[in-house]
């Protein structure tokens, strides 16, 4: 019997690899046994790092394991309650959580839920997000990885953000969005005050306040509605259909006026209307699905799944804007978007200044590794930020790009942080309150 030359290049390549195959083996061997004799790190400790730049409170959570130079970062801001955030990632997190090792991330995560018996309140769910995101970034720093590779790798190059265009008055707005546009912004959020009130997203003038039975911030809804669908139709007019506009409703309308603002907004093209209505209310998405196509964005005060599911189950808003710390980190998140992915709903998490720039990279993170990416709220840092947080996500021309280096990418100056501490104030961080004219305080 005779063969040719490529059947002799076979067998001899065949007879080099039978050869080989017991060092291979053997070599398999060794590395798997020396896998197994390698411990899995474990939590030495659990610190939280607060700071406060240019007056924005910024909670994270540091895990320390027992490998020398191995620890993470979480981000557990709770802006408006800051100060509850540190008590129970010390007192309660971390005397459970000592001497577990860390790749776990899922059983730890479920069992901190389980562990405070009540559930989903925005307190714990940011201490275990900080948990959470910490486990991560030491995955990632243990794999020599940034995390949307431990996810499953990008679905996208970077990720198409929007900025915030707002003013006191049209002109005022339609000047800032230009301005994003001529820096490479597509998609521009847009907000305009309402003179002698207290509108949401942009400064007024405080002339022409209404008469009201109270001197505290006001309100009226049916102002803003007159004032925002103006300047809609201004913006359109002005900067053309190539510019996406978006604009948040903070849930000050009653359900009726809700309603009646998105089938009134129709006409502009909206890429989405932000929160129509406050989370006691979810039950009204169905009209307002029912009588108009504006796209709907919902999902900022979110805590609990009792609150997305239905929304994103009966296909009654577009986007999903959870913000991540408050549904209790990246896994959860994860989870909300494979969820809204099954039925047709976009993500765009809630991205403002009052989140920490580890908070913020698992949100560019997650934009890379889920399919169903919609958009990106973005705020830029400061130079005080940026000094205590090295290495945040960078913005190139209306995209943000997220670290390749491992982990989460960022490293924390603790110095740098206790220059920023934490300072009093008259509401110790919370949100003010506003009124209609007859003193009814308003959901905002």
């Amino acid at each position: 019997m005779t063969i040719g030359r490529r059947g002799f290049m076979k067998a001899i390549a065949g007879a080099g690899a039978l050869a080989m195959a017991p060092r291979l083996v053997q070599a398999e061997a060794q590395v798997a046994r020396a896998t197994r004799a390698m411990p899995s790190p474990r939590i030495k400790d659990i610190s939280v790092i607060e700071c406060e730049p240019s007056g924005v409170r910024l909670t994270v959570v540091k895990i320390t394991t027992d490998q020398d130079g191995l620890y993470g970062y979480g981000c557990a801001t709770f802006t408006q309650r800051a100060d509850l955030v540190r008590p129970a990632v010390e007192k309660y997190l971390k005397p459970f959580l000592l001497n577990k090792t860390t790749d776990r991330i899922e059983d730890i995560w479920q069992s901190c839920y389980d562990s405070s018996y009540w559930k989903n309140g925005p307190v714990l769910n940011n201490a275990i997000s900080g948990i959470d995101q910490a486990l991560w970034d030491i995955k990632g720093r243990q794999a020599g990885m940034p995390v949307y590779q431990l996810a499953g790798g990008k679905c996208r190059e970077a990720v198409d953000t929007y900025a915030h265009a707002s003013g006191a008055e049209f002109e005022e707005v339609v000047d800032n969005a230009k301005k994003y546009r001529s820096q490479g912004f597509r998609n521009v959020r847009v907000q305009v005050g309402l003179p002698g009130m207290a509108g949401y997203g942009s400064q007024h003038k405080e002339e022409g306040r209404p008469k009201a039975l109270h001197d505290k911030p006001l309100f009226d809804p049916a102002a803003q509605m007159r004032r925002a669908l103006k300047l809609l139709e201004i913006c359109r007019r002005e900067l053309g259909d190539e510019v996406e506009l978006l604009h948040d409703m903070h849930e000050r309308l009653t359900p009726n006026e809700a309603v009646q603002f998105c089938k009134e907004a129709e006409q502009y093209r909206m890429f989405f209307l932000e929160d129509p209505l406050p989370p006691e209310d979810l039950g009204y998405f169905r009209q307002i699905r029912q009588n108009c196509a504006t796209p709907i964005a919902m999902g900022e005060l979110f805590n609990s799944p009792h609150e997305w599911q239905p929304l994103i189950t009966e296909q009654l808003i577009d986007y999903i804007r959870v913000h991540v710390s408050q549904a209790g980190g990246f896994s959860p998140a994860r989870k909300i978007a494979t969820l809204a992915e099954q039925f047709g709903v976009k993500t765009a998490w809630h991205g403002p200044g009052d989140v920490s720039p580890i908070g913020h990279m698992a949100n560019v993170t997650l934009d890379l590794v889920c399919y169903n990416f919609g958009i990106q709220e973005y705020s830029p840092f400061n130079e005080q930020t940026q000094a205590i947080f090295q290495g945040c996500p960078e913005m190139r021309d209306g995209y943000l790009w997220v670290s390749e280096k491992p982990g989460w990418g960022i490293e924390i100056d603790e110095k740098e942080a206790a220059k920023a501490p934490f300072t009093a104030s008259s509401l110790n961080g919370g949100w003010g309150e506003v009124r209609l004219r007859d003193g009814t305080v308003i959901k905002q």
